[in-house]
């Protein structure tokens, strides 16, 4: 299961952006991540009507601005870490598009000291935004050596509000439930019971659904106070499939 999602659209022309020099103090690639961020607003612009805003939360916004999105790809692949989409890391898998990731964390609606389960970890991206909103997550890798170098990865960058493991997500982490939000990296054919189940009251779960070569859409699954679940179709998207033993 992975972060390998971009947006399935018609390609629309969109007028480029002029980001302003980057100065000697300015992070690695400043340049690059300001052009990514004008990228994703461009594309919330675009998606407007599907998604039900023209912008997204500044919270989100400045976690996507602020995480090295190139320390998340092979060395290989960094001069293109700020392209708005996807690119592989390894296993058939690849990291999402910038769009998609904040996206989905803006639907997410958490809030600082939260806590987030997050299935497929990945490189480690998705769940790195997450952290820097404040949030703890517990993400959960199908793929044993991926879960392993993302956790490397995530603590020598310092998120330490981020715990991995290896397992089918699928069945979600029960021992840390329930979640204030769930994040589904990867497209099940139906929304998972037992994540459902591990939603908190009031919770909010972004999963994409569909089977694989087949119309997938992004799905918000609200959990309200009286557990009736409510479930809207946001974006048609594309994600490799959920894998494990369900």
């Amino acid at each position: 299961m992975k972060l390998g999602c971009t947006l399935l659209l018609p390609l629309l022309l969109v007028l480029a952006l002029t980001a302003p020099p980057a100065s000697a103090g300015d992070p690695p690639y400043s340049a690059e991540r300001q052009e990514m961020i004008a990228e994703i607003e461009a594309d919330v612009k675009m998606t407007s009507e599907r998604i039900g805003k023209r912008s997204l939360n500044p919270q989100t916004m400045k976690a996507m601005g602020k995480v090295p999105r190139h320390e998340f790809v092979s060395d290989q692949l960094k001069k293109h870490a700020y392209e708005n989409r996807p690119l592989p890391i390894g296993y058939g898998q690849t990291i999402s598009q910038p769009y998609i990731v904040a996206l989905m964390t803006d639907l997410a609606e958490v809030e600082k000291g939260d806590v987030v389960l997050e299935v497929g970890t990945g490189s480690g991206y998705q769940a790195a935004v997450l952290a820097e909103c404040g949030v703890q997550v517990y993400s959960i890798e199908i793929i044993e050596e991926l879960a392993k170098s993302a956790e490397q990865r995530l603590a020598r960058l310092g998120y330490s509000l981020v715990e991995v493991r290896s397992g089918d997500g699928y069945y979600g982490w029960e021992e840390h439930a329930p979640f204030d939000a769930i994040i589904v990296t990867a497209a099940a054919s139906h929304v998972p019971p037992p994540l459902v189940k591990q939603l908190k009251p009031d919770g909010r779960m972004i999963c994409p659904v569909g089977g694989p070569f087949m119309t997938q859409h992004l799905m918000l699954v609200e959990k309200k106070e009286d557990s009736k679940i409510i479930t809207r179709q946001v974006l048609p998207v594309l994600f490799v499939p959920l894998t494990g033993g369900h």
